[in-house]
């Protein structure tokens, strides 16, 4: 235990014991605190951090033993050690003391070496006893951040830096009681992007990050390539002095630490209320290595995703290269996709979804001839009937599996109509999948905005304005109407994109111009 640890002395007594005992204490560096009665002791409890009472028996209004009852009946107080002064030989008084909850007695004549000894042993077992109360809290901890971490993980919205804030306000005290918490965090993740030194402090009841300069390289005796180690004495110790010197100017004077050093991330957590321990390190590093892992596994999944979307968008791109649907309509269908099913409130994982998995709406056609996708004039019945066909064979190319279930109903659905005039089934109203409802009119309206063999291009009031009036080949009943009423409530959305696309296709922009 450090010097300086506030102890209460409590007494009624002869003014010379009284002194006698003062004296012992403050010499050997304990701050001595005089309480009149029990009462008093207690108020001095209740208002700031004590280590240790000595209390005698006999006092007015309350007496120890009630003194010793009140604070071992508190869940606050009841690690603070009682020590009970009394009588040499009191049979009586020890009796009433151990069943009061009392830790120690003291016997007057009060002998140095053993009061010394006695409080020093309380003050230890306090010690470790709230070091204890640290590890079951840390283990709670670790608990429930590991689980909070599995729970809220989304790899689509992972995002370093608020991983990074929530692994230092897991760690850093917020109370001066969380004495086996460190006052201030600094970390550094070098992987990939990687990011400058953040320091955390914890103020005002907020944490608070600040980017520093710190370049003074770090290791530990053990070395190796990861490494949890804690040190007491940094200034005097070589692989920290360097750190130390760095922080002074920042208004950061190192008294311990512990750390997490790895090829990926750097974790200092600095200035404990109390010694730190090789457990500290320990804990750290679970702490550190959790947040890495799942911040490697959203990577991992980001890219497996972007190499999903790069395959899809190519076996679309090639199911359209025979189509007179040529430049980006594949893409810009995605986008009117994701601007209404996040109208009507989808969510964002179904919104996503919709955006990658719409452009696979016509990948049937890769089993249409040629001739028959760039006929100028009208299709006769056969080959009207061989083009509707296309619905059913993407479904088949799509296939099974549960990953592009969505991609699958939507090839196989979008061109039925909610009145049932649709195709390859004629289903009607909610018999159509939602997905389908939706890329019908996603599809419609690029039809509209682009030059057919049939017609020429519309611009964008006059589209909105056949899907929402009618001009005899479109009208509003072949739409679901809520999705219909998305469509007209985001036209401008719809508009927007259309003319982003444009402006990287010239041929497509003097289209839309001489629409």
């Amino acid at each position: 235990m450090t010097t300086m640890d506030p102890v209460i002395l409590c007494a009624d007594d002869e003014p010379a014991n009284l002194k006698l005992l003062e004296r012992t204490l403050g010499s050997s560096g304990y701050l001595v605190i005089k309480a009149n009665d029990g009462r008093e002791a207690l108020d001095i409890i209740a208002s700031r951090k004590v280590d240790l009472l000595l209390t005698d028996v006999m006092m007015p209004e309350v007496d120890g033993f009630e003194t010793c009852r009140r604070i071992k009946g508190d869940e606050l107080y009841r690690h603070i050690p009682v020590v009970m002064i009394t009588a040499l030989g009191s049979k009586t008084d020890r009796i009433r003391g151990i069943e009061a909850g009392a830790d120690e007695f003291l016997a007057k004549p009060y002998d140095h070496a053993e009061v010394l000894a006695r409080v020093k042993m309380l003050l230890r077992t306090k010690q470790l006893d709230e070091m204890l109360g640290d590890s079951y809290r840390n283990i709670r901890n670790l608990t429930a951040f590991g689980s909070h971490i599995m729970t809220s993980f989304r790899p689509s919205g992972f995002d370093l830096m608020s991983q990074v804030d929530r692994l230092a306000f897991q760690i850093i005290r917020k109370d001066d009681d969380a004495a086996g918490r460190p006052s201030a965090v600094l970390v550094r993740i070098c992987d990939g992007n990687e990011l400058a030194w953040q320091r955390y402090v914890y103020d005002s009841g907020k944490l608070k990050r600040h980017g520093i300069d710190l370049s003074a390289p770090l290791s530990t005796a053990a070395g190796g390539d990861i490494n949890a180690c804690f040190c007491n004495d940094p200034a005097s110790a070589p692989q920290f002095r360097q750190l130390v010197e760095r922080l002074a100017p920042m208004d950061l004077a190192v008294e311990n630490l512990a750390c997490y050093i790895s090829d990926m991330a750097t974790v200092l957590t600095l200035n404990y209320g109390r010694e730190v321990t090789r457990y500290d390190a320990e804990v750290l590093e679970s702490l550190a290595m959790q947040t890495l892992y799942f911040m490697h596994l959203a990577i991992q999944i980001r890219e497996n995703d972007d190499a999903l979307a790069y395959t899809v968008r190519s076996l679309a791109r090639a199911a359209e290269a025979n189509d007179e649907d040529t430049g980006d309509h594949i893409l810009r269908v995605g986008e009117y996709c994701a601007i209404v099913a996040k109208k009507l409130g989808l969510g964002e994982q179904l919104t996503t979804t919709l955006r990658l998995q719409a452009t696979l709406h016509d990948v049937g056609k890769v089993h249409i001839p040629s001739e028959i996708l760039k006929k100028r004039g009208a299709l006769d019945p056969e080959e009207w009937n061989m083009m509707k066909r296309h619905t059913v064979k993407g479904a088949k190319i799509i296939g099974d599996h549960p990953k592009f279930e969505t991609a699958r109903q939507i090839a196989l659905s979008h061109h039925e109509r909610w009145d049932g005039t649709g195709y390859p089934f004629g289903y009607s109203g909610e018999r159509i999948p939602l997905v389908g409802r939706i890329m019908n009119i996603a599809d419609q309206y690029d039809a509209l905005r682009n030059a057919r063999c049939y017609k020429p291009p519309f611009d964008h009031a006059t589209t909105v304005s056949i899907m929402t009036e009618g001009d005899g080949r479109t009208m509003p009943h072949h739409f679901d109407p809520q999705v219909l009423r998305a469509f007209a409530e985001t036209a401008p959305l719809f508009a927007e994109v259309y003319e982003e696309f444009a402006k990287r296709d010239p041929e497509m922009a003097a289209s839309a111009a001489d629409g």
